[in-house]
């Protein structure tokens, strides 16, 4: 008997078929089952592009008031609120940017020996020194963070920017360890071998092949991390404010404050690099690094 034929009143089990064949299976095809599937589509569509959408509206609003549906007048005056010379959005967005890149440098100068040395080197209770990166995502931030601020009010080191990039890299480098032994134990061992055979010794080996075949990892893993920094808004606010005002404080404020036009603008332009560095990090991390994360 052809198989095909004995399967063909076979239920379709959503782990071996799209949920489009399972919800068609489920509804019995036809005009319910399209019906369905566009109802989900529609749900899924509303839950992903729904708040975008009202970002979008209220980022170019001028008057927009209850029980209007939409708003009712339309511009670009808040654009130029925030971007003016003398706005703070030009100030918290250097600041924004300045942390996040200190954060990246600070973070890879202690991932890349930390991640080859997990990599390469036979290290006892190696799964356990990698799961102690986890802990700080563990524990509730709030506590955390006000215990670390009253340290640092105590060495006067509160309100500066080299403690809200210690306390980003205290964040971030759960991305840059994970991600660069990924990319380190995707390194075929034979090309080191094989450099070390032609009388290259372990920095040059270190330097000429290992780093730069993990190089698109490591780019990835920087990536990561400086999403994280310019995202990041509960250390910053208790170890940062009021002297340091970043991209994300400022849309907090705003927001509280009801100027839901400057929040949407501050939201974009949070928005665009991370829509933008996620296209690098699919170009640069590849299936076999991100199968040796963890590992």
């Amino acid at each position: 008997m052809n198989p095909s034929h004995m399967n063909a009143g076979a239920p379709v089990s959503p782990r071996h078929g799209s949920m489009a064949d399972w919800l068609r299976a489920k509804t019995g095809g036809g005009l319910v089952g399209t019906l369905a599937m566009a109802l989900v589509i529609i749900i899924f569509a509303l839950i992903i592009f729904g708040p975008l959408t009202n970002m979008l509206l209220w980022a170019v609003t001028e008057r927009w008031y209850f029980p209007h549906t939409f708003p009712m007048q339309y511009g670009f005056e808040f654009w130029h609120r925030v971007f003016k010379p003398t706005g703070t959005a030009w100030l918290s967005l250097q600041y924004s940017l300045v942390i996040a890149v200190l954060t990246v440098m600070f973070c890879l100068a202690l991932a890349v020996p930390a991640g080859y040395a997990l990599a390469r080197l036979r290290l006892p209770a190696r799964s356990l020194i990698l799961l102690l990166f986890l802990v700080p995502q563990a524990f509730p931030n709030i506590p955390v963070h006000i215990n670390i601020a009253r340290l640092f009010y105590e060495f006067g080191w509160h309100g500066t920017v080299p403690a809200v990039v210690l306390v980003h890299t205290l964040h971030g480098m759960v991305y840059a360890v994970w991600i660069s032994t990924a990319a380190f134990s995707a390194v075929d061992p034979e090309c080191e071998a094989a450099a070390r055979d032609i009388g290259a010794g372990p920095i040059r080996t270190f330097f000429t092949i290992s780093l730069p075949s993990a190089f698109p990892g490591l780019i990835a893993s920087g990536i990561f991390v400086f999403l994280e920094s310019l995202d990041e808004f509960t250390g910053t606010y208790f170890v940062g404010a009021p002297e340091i005002t970043t991209l994300p404080m400022l849309m907090f404020r705003a927001g509280m404050e009801g100027n839901y036009q400057i929040a949407s603008i501050t939201a974009l332009l949070l928005l665009v690099p991370s829509v933008l560095f996620m296209f690098v990090v699919e170009r640069f991390l590849k299936a076999d690094v991100l199968a040796g994360v963890g590992r």
